[in-house]
């Protein structure tokens, strides 16, 4: 069967671990502030927001979590509130309905058995309700200072392209891009590729003449004129 990625069946060779180090550090330099784009103001907060963040765009996401933090902000009040009214916040974004229902159900988990606090740990925190792996990553990462690397369409897409991690599937990419980027440039090497992959190198066109890692980049198909 053909597979519906081209760029997946064009030979990308695999960056030199020197390379990867460079690539990681100018994206750095050109971004060093870089942070999630989420809107939160606690680990609960957050870990609501990148629930509701699948298959939305961060802005649609803060658009609904700005009024819906302040109806509830914590495990409790959002309990309260229910799933009809978490439901009235969110129906902007994709999947409300199976969210609100998340929202509330982990909420009272966290409730139940963390006193409501968030949990730092992988396996607590993905047997919470709408909790997978990519949300767990992200939520360590942010709010527990761990050094994970949390593999949206974006990180997928620019491991394999780039040569940087390649991998057949999101937990390859992961495993691969933790083992091959520097440790004390992993933490926040999240924010700088979830960036560059959804600002610079895009799905349909990458705009590698803004790309500062260009020169390491191997993607054979470079566009570099305007």
């Amino acid at each position: 069967m053909k597979s519906k990625n081209v760029e997946a069946d064009k030979k990308v060779s695999a960056m030199s671990l020197a390379e990867v180090r460079t690539f990681i550090e100018l994206l750095a330099k050109e971004n060093p502030d870089a942070k999630s784009e989420l809107n939160y103001t606690s680990p609960y907060t957050l870990l609501v927001a990148v629930v509701l963040s699948a298959q939305a765009t961060d802005a649609s996401v803060n658009k609904a979590t700005d009024k819906l933090f302040q109806a509830a902000s914590t495990p409790s009040e959002m309990v309260a509130l229910g799933e009809e009214g978490v439901a009235k916040y969110i129906n902007s974004i994709g999947l409300w309905r199976a969210k609100s229902k998340n929202v509330v159900a982990l909420s009272a988990q966290l409730l139940e058995h963390y006193n409501g606090d968030v949990p730092g740990e992988r396996k607590a925190l993905e047997a919470l309700p709408g909790v997978g792996r990519k949300t767990a990553n992200v939520v360590l990462n942010i709010a527990f200072n761990q050094s994970t690397m949390a593999v949206d369409t974006h990180i997928f897409r620019l491991g394999n392209r780039t040569g940087l991690a390649i991998g057949k599937d999101v937990l390859a990419v992961e495993k691969a891009l933790i083992r091959r980027i520097p440790k004390e440039l992993l933490r926040d090497s999240h924010h700088w590729l979830i960036l560059h992959g959804r600002y610079i190198c895009k799905a349909r066109k990458p705009e590698c003449w803004r790309c500062p890692a260009t020169a390491v980049c191997h993607y054979p198909n470079k566009n570099l004129a305007i």
